[in-house]
């Protein structure tokens, strides 16, 4: 099938990425996509993990304070409460379709810990690079409660909630001046309905699942992504996506590819491995 638009490539999929069940912070049960052995990078992300629990014990002691240094970290939630707090003064608590966007560049003390004792807790956190001359950037943290991100109802049984970046239509999301120029989507399809959306040429690009069932057309065809997958696109400059026999629920996420080097060492994430070991020496001299 091709797009309505005669000088647009419809994105395929390139692989389908089950997860990889682990831990994190402090025994924080999760699935893990991007940073897997699968997946270990889509530049310019880093990481996208998925946790999702009503068993306290899976995600009590939530991510205690950690230092990070050259990227960003973005938490969304779908369930539950999340207080984030760190060492340049920022905090907040986000709900049920918040988000929290935190720049570490130069270097940043942080924690995440779940602001509840019981109930379901679910949500992802996903780590998005940043350019070498961006790297050492202040700190800064933005944080949007789900009243504040806006939902574009582009027809019947089409919703997309527009976290960062402007949709084909102009929405545009409340997270503003983002290097990596980031699409946050998360879209809800009614049964049968489909969105075709704009995708930059020079972004890489994902679909997660998080209910029901896509297909993602391409002009050679359509691949399904079912719940709980992440689906790599292809390149092109737009991505058409249909609900399957069920209503469907994903996020379509995009950024800046950067081609840059990429260096990492647990929580710093540089381009050469002396600014890695730069980093460690200014966290251990107390310089974050």
């Amino acid at each position: 099938m091709s797009s309505r638009y005669s000088d647009q490539v419809l994105r395929g999929l390139e692989r389908i990425i089950p997860g990889q069940p682990t831990s994190d912070g402090a025994g924080v049960r999760l699935t893990r996509y991007i940073g897997s052995q699968s997946l270990p990078e889509l530049d310019p992300f880093l990481l996208l993990d998925f946790f999702e629990s009503d068993d306290p014990n899976d995600y009590i002691a939530g991510f205690p304070s950690h230092p990070h240094r050259g990227f960003e970290t973005v938490t969304y939630l779908l369930a539950g409460k999340m207080r984030h707090e760190d060492n340049a003064g920022h905090g907040g608590v986000i709900e049920a379709g918040g988000i929290q966007w935190m720049t570490a560049g130069r270097g940043i003390i942080h924690s995440e810990i779940p602001e509840q004792e019981h109930g379901r807790l679910a949500g992802f956190q996903l780590w998005v690079n940043l350019p070498a001359k961006e790297k050492l950037c202040d700190p800064a943290y933005h944080e949007y409660p789900k009243n504040q991100i806006p939902v574009e109802r582009r027809t019947p049984g089409v919703d997309i909630n527009v976290i960062t970046g402007t949709t084909c239509q102009g929405t545009a999301g409340p997270v503003k001046g983002v290097v990596t120029r980031p699409l946050y989507f998360d879209i809800r399809l009614s049964s049968g309905n489909s969105i075709e959306e704009s995708i930059p040429p020079d972004h890489a690009g994902f679909v997660f699942v998080i209910e029901g069932e896509i297909s993602v057309r391409s002009d050679t065809g359509s691949d399904t992504v079912a719940a709980r997958q992440l689906g790599v696109l292809s390149a092109g400059n737009a991505v058409h996506i249909e609900s399957r026999a069920s209503s469907a629920r994903f996020l379509l996420v995009a950024a800046q590819v950067l081609n840059e080097p990429v260096a990492r060492y647990g929580p710093f994430v540089m381009n050469t491995r002396a600014e890695i070991e730069q980093a460690i020496r200014d966290f251990n001299a107390g310089k974050f």
